[in-house]
């Protein structure tokens, strides 16, 4: 599975952003997706994950009722709405794919992952 975010830019406080992660390869349906983050200095930080169906999301605290993840099995697409964006939320976001849900909505690392988009929010 090959993947590509976009989407990344940079926003106000209290503005939005939507990601895209377009996923190549076969069977997109049959992996969980998820979001993660990596801020300058810090480690990575798991955003949000999805499972195949797209009936069962999860959320870091910091994003939980900002952020809503989303996917789109025909299209082999994964979203990312985010909404109330804070500077906080400023890092690099990376889209993951792995066939394990719980390793990913448990913040693990998932077996493959895109190049990263960034997105600053200005204060």
């Amino acid at each position: 599975v090959q993947l590509q975010a976009s989407g990344g830019g940079l926003a106000q406080t209290g503005g939005s952003l939507v990601l895209s992660c377009a996923a190549s390869g076969r069977d997109f349906s049959t992996y969980a997706m998820g979001w993660s983050r990596q801020a300058p200095g810090k480690e990575r930080e798991f955003v949000a994950a999805i499972n195949w169906t797209g009936r069962s999301a999860y959320y870091s605290d910091s994003v939980k009722g900002r952020f809503a993840i989303s996917r789109d099995n025909a299209g082999n697409t994964v979203y990312l709405q985010m909404n109330s964006l804070k500077p906080e939320d400023t890092a690099v976001y990376y889209c993951e794919a792995d066939r394990s849900y719980q390793r990913l909505y448990s913040g693990g690392r998932g077996s493959y992952w895109g190049q990263g988009t960034q997105v600053t929010v200005s204060s």
